[in-house]
C-alpha cells in the first residue's frame, strides 16, 4: 500500500470520527434541552402547588389606629398618658402628625386598651367597649429624638410613662397579656351601680320593692340587694336586668 493511499484512508477515518462526534454532541444537546424543559415544567408545577405563608395583618379597629405597616425592628411599645376621655382623638391627631412630619417609619401604631362589657341600662342590655386604663394608650414606635418630640408635642398628650426621664418600653410579656385580656371571649358585665346606692327592683317576686346595693358581682351580672322584710333588712340576689336606679 502506497503512502498516498494510507493518507487517504486516515483522512476518511478522521472525517467519520468527526461526524460521529457531532451526532453525539447534538444528541446530548437535545437530551439536555429535554431535561431542562422537563425540569422547568416540574418547577412550575411545584411553584403552583406552593401555598404562601399567612402573614399576621393588623386591621384597624376602634381601639387600634394603624399609622404605618412598615416593618421596624427597633420599634417597641411605650405607654403614653393623654387626656382621659380623649384617647381616640389624640391617637388620630398623632397619626396625622406622624404623616405630616414623615415619621411613619418610626411611629407605627396606637393601641387604646379596651374590653367589651355588657351594660344594663333602662332594662336594656347592650355591649360597650370600656377602656382598661383610662387616660393611657400604647404607642408602637422607634424611640428616636424626632419621634419622641412628635409624640410628646401632639395635642392631648401629657407625657410618656417610664421609670426615669427616658421612656422605657413595655416588656413583651406585658403587651401580650394586655392583648389577651382585650381579646377575652366572653364580655363581662359593666355595673352602673355602687355599694350603698338606692335602687328599685323591677322584676321577680320582689318587684316594686326598694332596697340598697350591698355588693356587686360583675362576672355574673348580679347585685345583692338589701330589702326590708319583716321589719329587718334581708339580702336577695338579683340580676342586673331586674333592678334600676331610683
Amino acid at each position: 500500500m502506497t503512502d498516498d493511499t494510507q493518507n487517504q484512508i486516515d483522512q476518511e477515518k478522521l472525517q467519520e470520527s468527526a461526524s460521529t462526534d457531532e451526532i453525539i454532541s447534538e444528541t446530548i444537546d437535545e437530551n439536555t434541552g429535554d431535561l431542562a424543559e422537563e425540569k422547568t415544567e416540574d418547577t412550575i408545577q411545584e411553584e403552583a402547588l406552593e401555598v404562601p405563608e399567612k402573614q399576621e395583618v393588623q386591621v384597624e379597629s376602634p381601639n387600634l389606629v394603624i399609622i404605618s405597616k412598615a416593618e421596624n425592628k427597633k420599634a417597641r411599645w411605650y405607654v403614653v398618658h393623654a387626656y382621659s376621655g380623649h384617647e381616640k382623638k389624640v391617637a388620630e391627631a398623632l397619626k396625622q402628625r406622624a404623616q405630616t412630619l414623615q415619621l411613619t417609619k418610626k411611629i407605627l401604631a396606637v393601641l387604646i386598651p379596651t374590653q367589651e362589657k355588657i351594660q344594663i341600662r333602662r332594662g336594656q342590655r347592650k355591649t360597650v367597649k370600656e377602656k382598661i386604663f383610662p387616660g393611657y394608650m400604647l404607642v408602637n414606635m422607634e424611640m428616636s429624638d424626632d419621634a419622641w418630640l412628635a409624640v410628646r408635642t401632639t395635642q392631648g398628650v401629657t407625657g410618656f410613662v417610664g421609670m426615669s426621664s427616658k421612656p422605657t418600653p413595655l416588656p413583651r410579656h406585658e403587651v401580650e397579656a394586655i392583648q389577651k385580656y382585650m381579646a377575652q371571649a366572653e364580655p363581662q358585665f359593666k355595673a352602673d351601680y355602687t355599694e350603698g346606692e338606692a335602687i328599685k327592683i323591677t322584676d321577680g317576686p320582689f318587684a316594686d320593692f326598694l332596697g340598697t346595693v350591698d355588693s356587686i358581682d360583675e362576672e355574673k351580672g348580679q347585685v345583692r340587694v338589701l330589702i326590708n322584710i319583716f321589719g329587718r333588712e334581708t339580702p336577695v340576689e338579683m340580676d342586673f336586668l331586674q333592678v334600676q336606679k331610683v
